[in-house]
């Protein structure tokens, strides 16, 4: 698996161009893609970042990180997903960085997700759909998600996001339209971003493996 991780990250340094800022995400699949970076510093101006987890290892390799609000739409986001459906739909926030994560995929030109084979799926939903909500709205979020769904809410106790949030992962849902769904949630108030990406998916989709896969 980890192996299948290192070559999806290695394969998204293709489209890595000099003089590119480049978004960049979360997680294990992305720890691969940073140091894969590293090599490359000089020839790019930095990155933007999108936790605390990752700007730490972007700085251990001595890549710059800089803040989205001076550098401006990107032409490059590279990150991981807990599940791909083969719209290049997805589920992310597994790391609790959904909500940063949707930022920078929204101000980047093109979207590189980088997965391993387990995490494509045929229908969104087997992996809990996390909800970044407001410390004092999870109940109401929490009833709402239920009444609208008919998944089960549950509170990632113990967690807080970047942000100062909380997440809740819904469990046992078919997503048979997730961009539909993913506008309903966001009309909950409390909620603060919903882990589907689903109106701006991924662009591109590197599937690590032998051989790896570019959808």
């Amino acid at each position: 698996m980890s192996e299948a991780k290192r070559l999806a990250g290695e394969k998204a340094i293709e489209f890595v161009e000099d003089g590119m800022i480049v978004g960049v995400g979360t997680g294990s699949t992305v720890a691969y893609f940073i140091d894969a970076l590293a090599p490359l510093r000089h020839r790019i101006e930095g990155a933007v970042s999108s936790s605390e987890q990752s700007t730490a290892r972007l700085k251990q390799h001595g890549i710059p990180v800089l803040d989205l609000n001076a550098t401006g739409p990107l032409a490059l986001y590279v990150d991981g997903a807990d599940e791909c459906d083969p719209g290049k739909h997805l589920i992310k926030g597994g790391g609790a960085a959904l909500t940063r994560e949707k930022i920078i995929a929204e101000a980047s030109e093109r979207f590189v997700c980088i997965v391993d084979a387990a995490k494509q799926v045929p229908v969104l939903g087997r992996f809990p759909l996390p909800i970044e909500v407001i410390p004092m709205a999870r109940s109401l979020v929490a009833r709402a998600v239920l009444e609208q769904t008919g998944g089960q809410p549950v509170w990632r106790e113990g967690v807080s996001t970047d942000n100062g949030n909380w997440v809740l992962d819904i469990h046992g849902l078919e997503i048979t339209d997730p961009v539909a769904l993913e506008a309903r949630l966001n009309q909950i108030p409390g909620v603060v971003a919903v882990g589907l990406f689903a109106r701006r998916p991924a662009d591109v989709v590197i599937v690590g493996g032998d051989p790896i896969q570019v959808l």
